[in-house]
């Protein structure tokens, strides 16, 4: 297959600021990634423009999702074989352009629609910006990698606000305006990834690094079969674990102003500084919890210790339902819950990454693509329930389900491949 113009393939495996500098651009696609589809900056005034009820967004927002997975799968697999950039720059391109179409929506089903098809092309960039960190980062760093990689929906999500919130008045608040910007930004950046980015020949990705160093692989390999993934049980607990642990996450993520302020009193205003200040702390307990992890070359106890945690506090925050203790005590609470939810994510993704490169390192699109994939259908399935079960019994009630998934990722652990304790140095 010939690689299109803007592809620039690696021969030679990169090292020091080369390597850090590619790998700042794959987090760079990941912002962009989950930028160019950020609508909740929008949703309210959207929602009053086109006299949309929210369980119809929800309809469609779960469709959308759902058309995310498809695409993260197979995104995942076409990447192995025919190349990381190669199918990234138009995802990104594309996605950032059907940003105008979302600015002509009049009706829902024109949004319906536009959504979709940005959804179904950005489910495979996602996908692929963690399997090109994962490219760019030797064992010893890569937990930290996958902890700025995380930077990508946090910092988008901030982004998107941010202008929002300075661009709106100047646009006497029409949510046309931030599709537009929002399209117009994601091309800049989108130009700046075309002109930089860069992947390792699949002779490179077939190799596996414990550290640094600047390798040389140019023969052609075969890309291997996905479903020798399949074969895998550890991987599979790997996946539907994680599907567990991302109940509680898409439910803060999706419903946490909300349950905030239904559930525990607080003002929007509140709810959202509240929800910035966890979204903060989790920003830098991944890149801190990463290092620390690289360093000891841990997953598993890490991964163990925060979902534990996390458990514990979610339990007394559960317990907090109904009683109004002050948006301080809530705000404590919560960055507490964001902060564990970062101790046991990033150690995850390692050692997942890890765990399927050891099955075979050809295929490291495809695991993360079949990730991907399982987490976007649960992702369908909470946005169909959880507000129905919140409705009929209360936001507790749905928090011990997103509860019973941390259980069941705590207990998939023991399935994961990786020590437990740090290897005793031998003395010279």
């Amino acid at each position: 297959m010939r690689k299109p113009f803007y592809v620039r393939e690696l021969s030679v495996y990169p090292v020091g600021r080369r390597r850090v500098w590619l790998l700042s651009i794959a987090v760079l696609a990941s912002l962009v990634a989950n930028f160019e589809t950020t609508l909740a900056t929008i949703l309210p005034l959207l929602m009053t423009d086109l006299q949309m009820s929210l369980g119809t967004y929800g309809l469609i927002a779960a469709a959308s999702v759902l058309v995310a997975g498809i695409s993260a799968g197979f995104g995942g697999v076409l990447s192995d074989r025919w190349g990381r950039v190669t199918i990234l720059v138009p995802t990104l391109t594309v996605t950032a352009g059907c940003n105008f179409l979302l600015a002509l929506v009049e009706t829902t089903g024109q949004l319906f629609a536009v959504r979709c098809l940005m959804l179904f092309i950005e489910g495979a960039g996602i996908t692929i910006t963690a399997s090109l960190v994962r490219d760019f980062s030797p064992r010893m760093g890569r937990a930290q990698a996958f902890g700025f990689w995380t930077w990508g929906p946090v910092g988008a999500g901030f982004l998107a606000s941010g202008i929002a919130g300075l661009t709106l008045p100047l646009f006497d608040n029409a949510w046309q305006s931030q599709a537009i910007i929002m399209g117009i930004l994601s091309l800049i950046m989108c130009a700046v990834i075309i002109w930089q980015i860069a992947e390792p020949s699949a002779a490179l990705r077939a190799q596996v690094l414990t550290a640094e160093a600047a390798v040389s692989a140019e023969e052609k390999i075969d890309p291997g079969k996905a479903r020798e993934l399949l074969r895998h049980p550890h991987l599979w607990a790997h996946v539907l674990g994680n599907t567990g642990w991302q109940i509680l996450y898409w439910t803060f993520a999706i419903f946490g102003q909300t349950i905030l302020t239904t559930a525990f009193g607080l003002s929007p205003a509140e709810a959202n500084l509240v929800v910035a200040i966890g979204l903060i702390l989790n920003a830098l307990v991944v890149v801190v919890v990463g290092r620390v992890s690289d360093r000891l070359q841990l997953r598993k106890p890490f991964i163990a210790a925060g979902t534990a945690l996390t458990i514990a506090t979610l339990a007394y925050f559960i317990s907090l339902v109904g009683d109004r203790p002050g948006a301080v005590h809530i705000a404590f609470v919560y960055a507490l819950l964001f902060v564990f939810l970062g101790l046991a994510y990033v150690p995850w993704m390692a050692g997942f990454s890890e765990d399927a490169e050891d099955v075979d390192p050809r295929l490291q699109g495809a695991a993360l693509g079949m990730w991907g994939m399982v987490v976007r259908i649960m992702v369908v399935v909470l946005l169909v329930t959880a507000t129905q079960v919140a409705e009929t019994s209360g936001w507790a009630t749905w928090l011990f389900i997103a509860m019973a998934g941390q259980v069941v990722f705590l207990v998939s652990i023991a399935a994961f491949r990786g020590r437990w304790r740090a290897e005793a140095k031998v003395p010279v």
